[in-house]
């Protein structure tokens, strides 16, 4: 625990390997290594959790001083980096209770809150924001995206006394509200009045129909006529093929179903509305936000492709000790990170560039080599022409003419 005035940073990450204890629940878990990744903001600064083997679930944890969060704020913070471009897979942390047996953590461990990204093909890319309450986990109702991309970013929640919340990405507010509107901790306030119903003489009818319209005399026309413009075809035999009728086409006069004009309804009272009542079975509860034994902070999730990079851990009470921490660390390392992300890529890209220009040159020379071979065959064949021409002149030549 540090202190500093008033204000308490209860986990402030920058060693590992004496604090994060790996789960032994099961056998295979993944392993994670200590990198900064193939491209970064600073090679030590930006070193951080990676996980290193694909298709596999990963579970470790870091125990801290254990507190309660009563009557002040919570934030928790972290960066994550997919720079594997992850197709399938958590980047998201929990936060247990001080009496977690670290060693046997799993996915159906109890925990206080989960928090972060995930992320599986097209249709998930969310932030999960859970929290349990009396046991039971909830998840917030609210669609908060995710970042996708391969650089790192920075996810804050911050949760306040007064049961409100507020989600940041990049120390950029992306939602927030309170803690009863956004979660079903709480049964509603307000229920339906069972004892109510709607009045038999209630008439929701905005428009009825026009009782003194009626239908014109000519409106009833057949929808099919003959056509009048279809003739007996000439070999047409009457004992063989029947009776002809001219085949039928629709009608232009033909009007369809007559329906009444509407009209304003003189008697209309509007949609009727169920009244409500108060619920009996809700009762509020100021402590909705209160976790009263927070002790570790947890990575428990499945990775398909792995690579992805968890650092800057921080669990604190001050928002603003927090968003200052997130510029000195994310906020000094973004900027150098993407620079050589992108020199990576332009790299990549020009390097794919001549290896392609490579293969065409040399689909050309093949090309320019097998059109010389067909030339050289051809010259051959003509001389071959030639000689043989030319050895049946001689022989023509060669023989005794007749006298005349």
């Amino acid at each position: 625990l540090i202190v500093s005035g008033s204000t308490s940073i209860y986990l402030k990450e920058y060693e590992w390997k004496s604090r994060w204890v790996n789960s032994k629940h099961k056998s295979d878990y993944g392993e994670w290594k200590l990198t900064a990744g193939n491209f970064y903001g600073d090679a030590e600064k930006d070193k951080g959790l990676q996980t290193s083997q694909d298709a596999r679930f990963y579970a470790t944890s870091a125990r801290f001083e254990p507190f309660s969060n009563e009557g002040k704020s919570l934030v928790i913070q972290f960066t994550v980096k997919h720079e594997q471009k992850i197709d399938c897979g958590g980047g998201y942390v929990k936060v247990f209770p001080a009496d977690l047996d670290q060693a046997d953590m799993h996915g159906d461990s109890s925990y206080y809150i989960m928090f972060g990204p995930d992320i599986c093909g097209y249709s998930t890319k969310k932030v999960h924001v859970i929290f349990n309450y009396k046991g039971k986990n909830h998840l917030i109702k609210k669609e908060i995206k995710c970042k996708d991309d391969e650089l790192s970013h920075l996810y804050t929640l911050i949760l306040n006394p007064d049961q409100t919340y507020e989600v940041k990405i990049d120390n950029e507010k992306v939602e927030s509200g309170s803690l009863e509107d956004d979660w079903d901790f709480l049964p509603p306030k307000k229920i339906k009045d069972p004892e109510a119903k709607k009045p038999e003489d209630w008439d929701d009818r905005a428009k009825i129909d026009d009782a003194d319209d009626t239908k014109p005399e000519d409106w009833d026309k057949p929808e099919n006529i003959p056509d009048p413009d279809a003739k007996k075809p000439e070999d047409w035999d009457e004992d063989m093929d029947g009776e002809w009728e001219p085949p039928m086409i629709p009608n232009p006069e033909y009007k369809g179903e007559w329906k009444p004009k509407q009209i304003d309804n003189p008697n209309y009272k509007g949609p009727w509305v169920h009244p409500e009542i108060d619920n009996p079975e809700y009762s509020p509860d100021s402590n909705i936000y209160k976790f009263d034994n927070i002790g570790i902070l947890g990575l428990d999730l499945w990775q398909v492709k792995s690579g992805t990079i968890f650092d800057n851990f921080l669990i604190t009470d001050d928002v603003k000790e927090a968003e200052d921490i997130a510029k000195e660390t994310w906020g000094v390392t973004k900027e150098p990170e993407r620079k050589m992300k992108q020199e990576q890529d332009d790299l990549k890209r020009k390097e794919e560039e001549e290896k392609n220009k490579e293969q065409d040159t040399e689909a050309d020379d093949d090309e320019d080599e097998d059109a010389d071979e067909d030339e050289e065959e051809e010259d051959e064949e003509t001389k071959e022409d030639i000689e043989e021409a030319r050895s049946d002149m001689e022989e023509e030549e060669a023989k005794p003419k007749d006298e005349l």
